[in-house]
């Protein structure tokens, strides 16, 4: 069964009647241009076909009540007066995307919710930002609501930050709310201008998981943003994205915070290099730009890890130069991605599979995405 499905049948099961709609959010996977969303730089995120469905009717309650069917759980709270639940868990978010939308003038309503999902969790596809966006976008329609993509994201953005003490940046949110399938996103994270950039037909983007269990807060992510923020004060910017290569090889400054910068900078280069890769169909460039990627993450911004770094090693002798592979997400585990013609998926998914101790690549292990299907 979709998530789809089993939103609205874990509707009707728990609730005893059918629910008006049920409203989709996609994980997504990022190309490159990693961990510069918080420094407002440029990030290529593409939506995926999984995410989390949230199947929603309209309450005669005062309350809203809501279902997590995949973690057998559930919650119930005044619209307007939610507190965060401690430790926070898939409640704060919940309750901290319909506090942010009542921030921003999209009060809820009484309403109950059946939540589904069929992104891993832990393995960097934002299945938090899928989880606020959905659940965000089923508050809104049951009240009558139509924020924008960036109302939404924001209030998404915000609810991680306040309700669940993820410092993180804006990129997740706005690829799952504004993103098209089968398109890259560039997105300006100072502006929040987006642009859509068509996948080729021919190409397919991998997404293999590693089997490191990751969490952000744990991973050090609120860690590494304080360190950018140290380093933009350093170079006496006001985030790295107004700092250039030679300001940081002259700055004064920690060998740390250094190296730190010098991710940030060298990604967002990489980034808009890659949309021009593939707007000229250049796949080994690309690849070369993706390979820079993962290099800088593991050395310079130190978020991968050995057996991440192995994967990615297996799986790029498997492509060739027609392509390429590095980490994706906060780091510290979780996914990989990587880039390819179609006809090299399935040789290179049989050798991603064995990396990762299995007999045949099999989902959600190992998802294949492509341009979207016209018609």
């Amino acid at each position: 069964m979709t998530a789809r499905e089993r939103a609205v049948a874990g509707f009707r099961a728990h609730f005893g009647h059918e629910p008006d709609d049920v409203s989709f959010a996609p994980g997504r996977v990022n190309l490159i241009g990693e961990h510069v969303d918080y420094n407002d730089g440029l990030v290529l995120p593409m939506p995926i076909t999984v995410g989390t469905a949230v199947a929603w009717s309209r309450s005669t309650a005062a309350t809203i009540d809501a279902v997590a069917l995949d973690l057998k759980s559930t919650d119930s709270f005044v619209p307007g007066g939610p507190t965060v639940h401690q430790p926070p868990d898939w409640r704060s978010y919940l309750r901290g995307t319909a506090a942010e939308l009542g921030g921003r003038g999209f009060d809820a309503v009484p309403a109950r919710l059946a939540i589904a999902g069929d992104i891993p969790r832990g393995t960097g596809l934002s299945s938090s930002a899928s989880f606020c966006v959905a659940t965000g976008r089923a508050l809104a329609a049951a009240a009558n609501h139509a924020p924008t993509a960036v109302q939404l994201a924001q209030a998404a953005q915000s609810a991680e930050h306040v309700w669940a003490g993820v410092r993180c940046g804006i990129m997740d949110q706005m690829a799952v709310a504004a993103g098209q399938p089968g398109h890259a996103l560039l997105l300006d994270c100072r502006t929040l201008v987006t642009r859509d950039a068509p996948w080729p037909s021919d190409w397919a983007v991998m997404i293999v998981q590693s089997g490191v269990h990751r969490g952000l807060i744990d991973g050090h992510y609120n860690q590494r943003r304080r360190e950018c923020e140290a380093a933009a004060q350093a170079l006496g910017v006001g985030s790295l994205r107004d700092a250039t290569a030679a300001m940081v090889a002259a700055a004064a400054m920690t060998e740390v915070l250094m190296r730190r910068a010098r991710h940030v900078v060298s990604e967002i280069d990489r980034t808009a290099a890659a949309v021009a890769a593939i707007a000229a169909h250049d796949l080994p460039q690309l690849g070369v730009l993706l390979a820079a990627s993962h290099a800088s993450l593991r050395d310079d911004f130190e978020v991968s890890v050995p057996p991440v770094d192995t994967l990615v090693a297996k799986v790029q002798q498997a492509i060739g130069s027609a392509g390429g592979v590095r980490m994706t997400g906060g780091g510290f585990g979780g996914a990989i991605v990587a880039v390819m013609s179609v006809d090299a998926v399935p040789e290179v998914a049989d050798a991603a599979a064995r990396a990762i101790g299995m007999a045949h690549p099999v989902a959600p292990a190992i998802i294949i995405e492509r341009a979207a299907r016209s018609g």
